[in-house]
């Protein structure tokens, strides 16, 4: 029986979510429930995931700081584009040159871009190392590249690679 739950933790979690999403303890949900939680853990099995090793743990925590208060400000600011009658903000594209190529670290850049309001990452060229972000408000090219591999690049690349 635990061949067949390789990822326990991952398969608990999905029938806790069935239980809950259905609202019911009753013998028929927890049966489809285990079915669909086990059925989940031999799916992820396949996927061959690398292993992660984070190297500096103190890290994550300061890069995850300045992105809470980056999401606060980026709030911030989009509300001033939005409500201020001022001039329309200038919106436009951003090629950036990353050096990162953790598959984890530019997972998390990209979770990073897309939750902070004013950007969305768009599209990543493997090959060449470059990343298309959009921006709602472009004052300057070269701050943006700065911001991302600054703040955020290396940040992740001390803490993945």
């Amino acid at each position: 029986m635990m061949a067949l739950v390789l990822h326990p933790v991952l398969s608990a979690f999905l029938l806790a979510l069935w239980l809950l999403l259905n609202q019911s303890l009753s013998p028929g949900h927890l049966l489809l429930g285990s079915v669909i939680a086990v059925a989940g853990g031999l799916s992820i099995s396949t996927l061959e995931m690398p292993n992660a090793r984070l190297r500096k743990p103190f890290a994550i925590v300061r890069l995850a700081f300045v992105v809470l208060l980056d999401i606060v400000r980026s709030n911030i600011a989009v509300a001033r584009i939005i409500l201020a009658p001022a001039p329309p903000a200038k919106s436009g594209f951003v090629k950036i040159p990353l050096e990162l190529r953790n598959h984890y670290g530019l997972a998390t850049l990209a979770c990073i871009i897309t939750s902070t309001p004013g950007t969305v990452w768009v599209s990543f060229d493997s090959a060449k190392g470059l990343l298309l972000i959009h921006v709602l408000d472009l004052v300057e090219e070269a701050t943006w590249i700065q911001l991302i591999k600054t703040r955020y690049e290396r940040a992740l690349m001390e803490i993945f690679e």
